[in-house]
């Protein structure tokens, strides 16, 4: 590749002139990628590509979001029921190394680990023609998806525009430069995997493929692109690889893929008959038609929620410039850029009707991904979807709670074969097929605690709708995994509490356990007990169903341990003081009581809120990418504001080169680097952003709770919470000076500001009294907690008294204007608890 040709010049005169350099809502680059974490993504929800730039040789790497390795298989251990007994014996009898050996023969499974996420191939166009390039610029504008490349040869001013329709279902490209006759290309599809690539006729290229055998598994997935070339000007002609452009004036490309993926259990769609139905459809269909297709649909997503720091000098830097001096610089509009491009990703990568944001999202250049590309779901694949309701964009749940309905029928039969229960049950890993088995080995898949995880995403998603049609459309998957429970809890021999045995902490090991992380009791395993069991409970309740249930839920939620604070003042991640104070382990799982739940808050348990900081603390802040995304959100629930920040800096740190590493960041192109890639850090940070703005889930709305001070000033909108509100948010000075609040289903609205304000028209604001009226805040009544006598604790000072009461209609919006005796919130805070 030419790449001593690349010279930045400036903006492009001509018909270019618009495509400026940067912009609020641009990533941008002065040179081709080189790499594929140089590359930017675009994708539908159900074809992807990553797009790369280079003018003598554009590429797109493709991705189908059902092309998977292997086919319909299934993973359950039938030797489990042998060996569970023996494995809680020696674990309740310290034998923690006998009880691993045993899991990894008796529950783990045999043969099949799970599928991989594959890579369809790449589309290129090559360029003979081209010289001396000049002016090269390329973006990708997250506001209206669309990457564009521009440059300058010979005297011509070139561009190329790429996006992913979702209404059209195809990839579309269009070629042009301001010069008849100019462009001259060769297209051609390539594929690692078995294929054949044939020309159809002179304007269209089919390529298809089957995936690959993985653990066993035939690959049984069927592939079929198709390329269609419609030319302005010039002319078409088969090639030996591919066809050929000549002298042609403009050239739209449409590109569509297909799967014979019909369900997880079925692969009868025919791929070929789906790609054309697609290609034929958007071909009568005009560039600018496809273009506005595309706009409406997209930014009928994207455009609701806005989100502005401010900018500065900064920002007229390159992309990759700007994270290599995030640091040190200040660069404001870079924080806006990646909190929307998480949105942008999310939208783009899970639409309804698709399958769910894996690891990856929907991009993967591999046959072989790191960690299969799966859904990791003892915490991957939920951080995915923490930014959808908050953000406004509760349609890209769909695919993730249409994956939890399958997984609620495949787990059945892991429950009754693997531990003779009832309901269903998953465990720290799941592919396409929708297996449900231990993955991998004891150490890290045996934890069967996946479905009760994802169990919290079906009822976060009532609390911010308060759909009872929907609630009542998943009850059924919610009370089926209470009932595997119910049988698998066990009584421990020491307090008789009921505690999940075997499992672990994902994927940690205690001191003292002779290198086994098994273990029973642990607690996140509690915390997710207490909180499938309190909603379950309270969904029959608001159905007004299973009413001879709620008695037996109440009896298993009162014998669970409760949470531990341990001996250095930390919140103990197992049953027993194991915790190593200077461990810092990527996974803090013991806090998701802190977040995404909200057992753990400043207002009702100060204990449990100090040993979650001292965690944190002891942990450290560099880490893995999708770790440093969690973290953000911590410290926001720790109403840090200050060290959330750091968190983001540390995150907006620059990994330059693809592969594996041990210190996470950011690629050029604002992937998430573990490394390597995981696009959960992208949405685990986007969520965290959110919550330093606006939180929900201490029984109030709260108002710029963990605002950094150098976020002086600032706006957000189109914010959504518990209850169906909708909020917006002006501040200057660090304070708030506007609120503007949409309530979608009526009812009280319980608000905590940082600063007075007054609402204006002739509804009034009260102090808020007792517990809020409004059921969608209610809040959890945890157990207290059981302290370490060695334990120091630290005081938690908060200002609480700002918290208000209006009562709200259905479709009404409100407004809070700061007033000329505004205070600020930490201007009066007090202890909560005083150091014992």
């Amino acid at each position: 590749m030419k790449s001593g040709f690349y010279i930045t010049i400036g903006l492009l005169i001509s018909i270019f002139s618009f495509a400026q350099k940067g912009g609020k809502y641009k990533l941008w680059y002065d040179k081709p990628a080189k790499q594929w974490v140089e590359a930017l993504p675009v994708g539908n929800g159900n074809i992807a590509a990553m797009v790369y730039g280079d003018p003598y040789q554009e590429k797109l790497q493709l991705n189908e979001g059902t092309f998977w390795s292997g086919g319909p298989s299934r993973n359950d251990n039938s030797d489990a029921p042998k060996v569970l007994d023996s494995i809680r014996y020696y674990i309740f009898n310290g034998n923690f190394k006998r009880a691993q050996i045993l899991a990894d023969k008796g529950l783990t499974a045999k043969t099949v680990h799970g599928s991989a996420f594959q890579n369809i191939g790449d589309f290129t166009l090559d360029f003979n023609n081209l010289k001396d390039i000049r002016n090269y610029y390329r973006e990708l504008d997250i506001e209206k998806a669309i990457a564009t490349t521009t440059f300058t040869s010979d005297g011509v001013n070139f561009k190329r525009e790429v996006f992913a329709s979702i209404p059209d279902h195809v990839i579309v490209i269009k070629l042009s430069s301001d010069h008849k006759n100019a462009l001259n290309f060769t297209a051609k599809f390539n594929s690692e995997l078995k294929k054949e690539v044939k020309a159809i006729d002179a304007t269209t290229l089919q390529m298809d493929g089957v995936s690959s055998t993985l653990d066993g598994i035939q690959g049984q997935v069927k592939f079929s692109a198709l390329a269609k070339l419609m030319t302005k000007g010039g002319k078409t002609q088969i090639s030996e690889s591919g066809i050929s452009v000549s002298n042609a004036h403009e050239v739209t490309i449409l590109i569509a893929m297909a799967t014979n993926f019909t369900d997880y259990k079925n692969l009868n769609t025919d791929e070929v008959a789906k790609a054309r139905k697609y290609i034929e459809a958007a071909a009568n269909k005009s560039f600018k038609t496809l273009v506005q297709n595309h706009l409406n649909a997209y930014q009928n997503y994207f455009k609701r929620v806005d989100l502005n720091l401010g900018t500065s000098e900064a920002a007229k830097n390159p992309t990759d410039v700007r994270i290599k001096n995030f640091a040190t610089g200040y660069d404001p509009e870079l924080i806006s850029l990646y909190y929307q491009f998480g949105r942008y990703l999310l939208i783009s990568s899970s639409q309804p009707g698709g399958q769910p944001a894996n690891l990856q999202g929907i991009w993967n250049n591999s046959n072989k991904p790191a960690w299969d590309s799966k859904y990791t779901i003892n915490i991957n694949t939920e951080m995915n979807y923490w930014p959808a309701e908050k953000t406004n964009l509760p349609e890209m749940y769909e695919p993730l709670i249409r994956m939890i309905k399958d997984l609620s029928e495949t787990g059945k039969e892991t429950a009754k074969t693997m531990y003779n229960s009832r309901g269903w049950v998953a465990h720290h890993n799941t592919d396409i097929w929708r297996i449900t088995g231990v993955v991998d080995f004891a150490n890290a898949g045996m934890w069967p605690m996946g479905g009760a995880w994802l169990s919290q995403h079906l009822w976060e998603k009532y609390l911010y709708s308060g759909d009872k049609n929907y609630l009542r459309a998943i009850y059924p998957v919610l009370k089926s995994a209470v009932q595997f429970y119910e049988d698998f809890l066990i009584e421990e021999p020491a307090h008789h509490w009921l505690v999940v045995s075997p499992s672990m902490s994902p994927e940690n090991i205690p001191q003292g356990h002779q290198g086994s992380a098994l273990a029973a009791g642990n607690t996140m395993d509690n915390q997710l007990m207490f909180d499938l069991f309190t909603k379950t409970k309270k969904a029959a309740q608001i159905l007004n169903t299973d009413s001879d249930k709620i008695q037996v839920w109440n009896t298993i939620i009162s014998k669970l341990p409760p949470m531990k604070i341990g001996s250095y003042g930390q919140l103990q991640e197992w049953m027993e003081d194991l915790d190593d104070p200077k461990g810092n382990h990527r996974h803090v799982s013991h806090l998701y009581g802190l977040f995404p739940s909200n057992q753990i808050s400043p207002f009702t348990t100060p204990e449990l809120l100090d040993a979650s900081r001292t965690v944190l603390v002891h942990r450290g802040d560099v880490s893995t990418g999708w770790s440093m995304g969690w973290k953000v959100n911590l410290w926001a629930k720790l109403l840090d504001g200050n060290h959330a920040n750091k968190l983001i800096k540390d995150q907006l740190t620059l990994v330059e080169k693809d592969g594996w590493g041990s210190k996470g960041g950011t690629y050029p192109n604002l992937f998430d680097a573990h490394p390597p890639f995981q696009i959960d850090g992208n949405f685990g940070c986007t969520s965290g952003i959110t919550e330093m703005l606006l939180q929900t889930q201490n029984g109030f709305i709260d108002i710029l709770p963990a605002l950094p001070g150098e976020w002086k000033n600032g706006s957000i909108s189109g914010l959504k919470t518990y209850g169906g509100f909708e909020i917006s948010i002006t501040w200057e000075n660090n304070k708030a000076k506007e609120i503007t609040i949409k309530s979608g289903l009526g009812g009280n609205c319980r608000i905590r500001i940082p600063n007075e304000m007054q609402l204006s028209g002739n509804t009034k604001l009260k102090k808020a009294e007792g517990k809020n009226p409004n059921s969608f805040f209610e809040i959890p009544e945890t157990p207290k907690p059981l302290i370490s006598d060695k334990a120091k604790l630290n005081p938690v000072e908060i200002k609480t008294d700002l918290i208000y009461d209006f009562p709200t209609e259905a479709g009404k919006v409100y407004t809070l204007r700061r007033s000329d005796k505004s205070s600020e919130r930490q201007s009066e805070t007090k202890s909560i608890y005083n150091k014992n």
